[in-house]
């Protein structure tokens, strides 16, 4: 099986961090060399704490989603012979309270709109063919699949930092 990685890195820099005023701005890294910026989202943080510009772990989420969705769907579409010229998701994630009273992300609907050219046969796939791949591609999706996957927290001790 593979195992896949990515590194998240945060600085304090010279903020109060005690009075809950640093900046939640932080970059997360990707074997590929993509150096992301990424934040809190500022529903859920201090006013002035959020970078706008960075991706926030909400929706990296929402977007993770769909995109494995959308890459299925790719998949199988060109297995079937079916073209497809145009993919769009217009995804939504909804942060809620779970029933132990948590906040979760309890719901991610996913609207794809596919223009199609004519494939193999001459033809555009029917209604009932569309709602048939995107069943197939939301059953095969890994990530739709672990969304209450486990998730282990295992701390690295490091040396304390030298004072400021």
């Amino acid at each position: 099986m593979a195992a896949y990685t990515s590194t998240v890195l945060w600085e304090r820099r010279d903020a109060p961090f005690l009075e809950q005023r640093y900046s939640r701005a932080h970059r997360w890294r990707f074997d590929g060399g993509l150096d992301v910026p990424a934040s809190a989202s500022a529903a859920h943080v201090p006013a002035g704490t959020a970078d706008p510009a960075g991706v926030d772990p909400e929706e990296a989420f929402v977007a993770a989603l769909s995109s494995c969705h959308m890459l299925f769907f790719l998949s199988l579409a060109s297995r079937r012979g079916i073209i497809v010229e145009r993919y769009q998701d217009e995804a939504e994630g909804r942060l809620t309270r779970d029933p132990q009273g948590r906040e979760s992300m309890t719901q991610v609907v996913l609207r794809p709109r596919v223009r199609y050219a004519p494939g193999r046969n001459g033809a555009l796939p029917d209604l009932d063919l569309q709602a048939a791949l995107h069943h197939e591609a939301h059953a095969l999706c890994y990530l739709a699949n672990s969304v209450r996957t486990e998730v282990r927290v295992e701390p690295v001790d490091e040396e304390p930092a030298a004072p400021r």
